[in-house]
C-alpha cells in the first residue's frame, strides 16, 4: 500500500518503520527537525514537502499528530486526501493529561465530522508506539482495534495492521471509537501511576476468537 504518515515523534516513527519494514511505500511529512532526517535516513521513506503533497494518490493516510493540531491538520487535508483512508491513531488528551478532551460523541466522531466525505477510521490508539516492534504477546500477535463507519475502509485498516504484524479486531462502526479512546485512557492512566513500563495492551480474550 501506499501509506502517508503525518507526525514523526515516536507514534508516527514507529508506524512508519513498521510499514516499511512491511514493504509499504511510505512518505512522511512533519516540522524539520534532526529527528526527522535521522528517521528518513534510517528507514528510507520518502519526505513530503507538505501535507498537501504527501496525500496525493495514497491509500491510508495516517494521523499521528498531537491532539491540539488535529483539527487544523484535518482542514489541510480536506482538499487533498481524495479517497485515501484516514487512520485515526490519535487521543484526546487534555492539556494536564488528566482526561480526555472532546466536542461530539468522540475525538474520531469530531474528525469525521469535520470530514463528512472521508473514511475516518480510528485505529491503533490503544497500543502503545513501543508495541509496534513488538507486536506480539506470549507466542499470539497483539490485537488492533478499529472502528469506522465504512466497511471497506475498515477492511483496509485491518489488512494493513496484519501486514506489520498485528491481529486485526473490528469492532464495527465509529461509535465505538469512544471505548476505545476510553481503554486508550486507561491503559496511559495505569502506566503513568503504577509506574509501568508503557508496554501494556489491550486484548479480548476467551473460548471464541475475534476477526
Amino acid at each position: 500500500m501506499k501509506i502517508f504518515v503525518i507526525g514523526a515523534g515516536n507514534v508516527g516513527g514507529g508506524q512508519v518503520r513498521s510499514a516499511v519494514k512491511a514493504g509499504h511505500d511510505v512518505t512522511v511529512f512533519d516540522q524539520p527537525t534532526e529527528q526527522f532526517e535521522a528517521l528518513l535516513t534510517e528507514t528510507g521513506a520518502k519526505k513530503a514537502a507538505s501535507i498537501a503533497e504527501g496525500a496525493k494518490g495514497v491509500d491510508l493516510v495516517y494521523l499521528a499528530v498531537p491532539a491540539s493540531v488535529v483539527s487544523s491538520v484535518a482542514a489541510e487535508l480536506a482538499p487533498v486526501i481524495g479517497s485515501a483512508v484516514l487512520v485515526d491513531g490519535t487521543n484526546p488528551l487534555n492539556s494536564t493529561f488528566s482526561d480526555l478532551e472532546y466536542k461530539g460523541e468522540s475525538a474520531a466522531a469530531d474528525l469525521q465530522a469535520q470530514l463528512p466525505n472521508v473514511a475516518v477510521v480510528k485505529a491503533f490508539n490503544t497500543v502503545f508506539a513501543g508495541r509496534y516492534a513488538s507486536p506480539s504477546q506470549n507466542g499470539a500477535a497483539l490485537q488492533v482495534f478499529i472502528s469506522g463507519n465504512n466497511e471497506a475502509a475498515n477492511n483496509k485498516v485491518a489488512e494493513y495492521a496484519k501486514s506489520i504484524g498485528f491481529d486485526a479486531v473490528i469492532l464495527g462502526g465509529l461509535r465505538f471509537a469512544k471505548s476505545m479512546e476510553e481503554l486508550a485512557f486507561l491503559n496511559i492512566a495505569l502506566n503513568a501511576s503504577k509506574g509501568l513500563t508503557w508496554q501494556s495492551a489491550w486484548s479480548l480474550t476467551g473460548p471464541n476468537g475475534l476477526k
